[in-house]
């Protein structure tokens, strides 16, 4: 909270500056922002030339807690639209929105784009959830992105926002992501190919980031190196699951960029099993291939760490 405290006094002194509510021109290119990187590659492919995109939150960063600094307010302040994840995993980009004084991006403008609407949620809490559970998200789990599968549903939603903000760019966009979707369709077919012979393979990941990616190819998520979402581990937690990890044969361990790889890297030597880095790629490549790019870094890293 005391973040929040801090950034929240520097609103007033942003908001000085003023900004004029000036409708998207009718040539050049739209102004956009995503929250997360994956974001910003899948409106790259929807928008292609009629959009510049810009990320809040680097691919090395953690996106669960960015911390909101007066240049994520001046990326803002001039957007034409901002594509957020959702699902409580960036509502750190809410308080960006308030010291950015855009009416375009507020939730009332037409320029703000949920991506995750239309997403079949999974680990929705069905109990109670407070602090002590860690960082659980009462809306389920976030990071559907991951799941290529779930791009089709994404990209649909991009272009319906992106046609609010500019109506008369819908055929360029609907185009833009056919184009995207028969290239995706083809990598899927090959991904799903790779992972058949794996099915049921069980994977420990250091945060549970991704349930959706498994559950479409078929692996079992049997542990997390964190003791509960965004709590460090303990050592008894280790212990028990290294344990856990040998007696089921744990063969793979996910880590991110921006998690304790090297703690990931013992917990995965300990245990026999291979470490896997995933998202390796995110952010690091743009344009229309970059999603497919980073997608297939990581179905490439996580089959031949199983195997």
């Amino acid at each position: 909270m005391r973040r929040f405290e801090i950034v929240l006094g520097l609103i007033a002194l942003l908001g000085g500056f003023g900004l004029a509510g000036e409708a998207v021109a009718a040539s050049g290119t739209l102004q956009v922002v995503a929250t997360i990187a994956d974001l910003q590659a899948l409106t790259r492919a929807v928008g292609g030339d009629q959009v510049d995109v810009e990320v809040l939150a680097r691919g090395t960063q953690n996106p669960h807690d960015l911390e909101v600094r007066p240049s994520l307010m001046l990326k803002l302040r001039h957007a034409d639209a901002l594509i957020i994840n959702g699902l409580e995993l960036d509502d750190w980009a809410h308080v960006a929105v308030q010291g950015a004084n855009n009416p375009r991006i507020l939730p009332s403008g037409s320029g703000l784009i949920d991506a995750s609407r239309g997403i079949p949620v999974l680990e929705v809490p069905t109990g109670r959830v407070d602090r002590s559970m860690g960082d659980v998200h009462p809306s389920g789990n976030p990071h559907y992105t991951l799941d290529p599968g779930m791009a089709p549903i994404i990209t649909q939603t991009l272009v319906e926002g992106l046609a609010r903000v500019a109506p008369d760019r819908r055929v360029a966009f609907e185009r833009n992501r056919a184009a995207f979707l028969t290239n995706l369709e083809a990598a899927m077919a090959r991904w799903a190919e790779a992972f058949a012979p794996l099915r049921g393979a069980k994977v420990v990941v250091y945060h549970g980031d991704w349930v959706y990616l498994f559950t479409r190819f078929g692996l079992q998520q049997a542990g997390t190196i964190e003791e509960r979402p965004g709590i460090p581990a303990t050592p008894a937690h280790l212990a028990q699951l290294i344990r856990q990890m040998k007696a089921d044969h744990v063969k793979a361990v996910v880590v991110e960029p921006w998690s304790d790889q090297a703690l990931a890297a013992r917990v995965a030597q300990e245990a026999g099993a291979k470490l896997a880095l995933l998202n390796a790629k995110l952010g690091t490549v743009s344009g229309p291939e970059a999603y497919l790019a980073t997608t297939e870094a990581n179905v490439t890293a996580l089959t031949q760490a199983l195997r």
